[in-house]
């Protein structure tokens, strides 16, 4: 599968609605049943559950695309929009690995703000990858396979030293 810079594949989810996920997410209590007369001193604790995206550990990276493309789209909501160590960041606190990520640099060889910047996670043998920037039309996350030489980003990427 070859990458073209003028056919990305994306999944777009509207800033707003991953906004209000996000601010929604949290725990919800499982509502008390009440005690039946065969246990009448049964009162069982609400457990949380969770809502809207969530990391899965041992998942897929596809399993893992939504909570990636959440927080791609979160960041993108920022003044932070095209800073590409507020994605790592993010992507770590998240659960992802910071030893299995790339990112481009934010900015060109003669100090001007990048047209857009990459991003990536190798997750369980393919890549979840996110562009942004303002040459990209909405913040993009996908699922692509591996490069053959282990990698997720073609071209030059950014030490992630931090």
């Amino acid at each position: 599968m070859r990458r073209s810079a003028s056919a990305p594949l994306r999944l777009v989810v509207p800033s707003a609605l991953v906004a209000a996920a996000l601010l929604l997410a949290g725990c919800t209590p499982t509502p008390e049943p009440t005690p039946s007369a065969s246990s009448p001193s049964a009162t069982p604790t609400p457990s949380p559950t969770p809502t809207g995206p969530v990391f899965v550990p041992e998942g897929s990276a596809a399993q893992n695309l939504p909570i990636f493309a959440a927080v791609v789209n979160q960041i993108a909501a920022t003044d932070a929009r095209f800073q590409g160590r507020a994605y790592i960041d993010a992507l770590v606190a998240v659960g992802f690995p910071k030893s299995e990520m790339e990112v481009t640099n934010d900015l060109t060889t003669v100090g001007n703000p990048a047209d857009s910047i990459q991003f990536s996670v190798r997750w369980a043998g393919e890549c979840l990858v996110g562009q942004v920037g303002p040459s990209t039309p909405a913040p993009t996350a996908v699922v692509l396979p591996l490069l053959p030489g282990g990698t997720c980003l073609v071209g030059q990427t950014r030490l992630i030293d931090w």
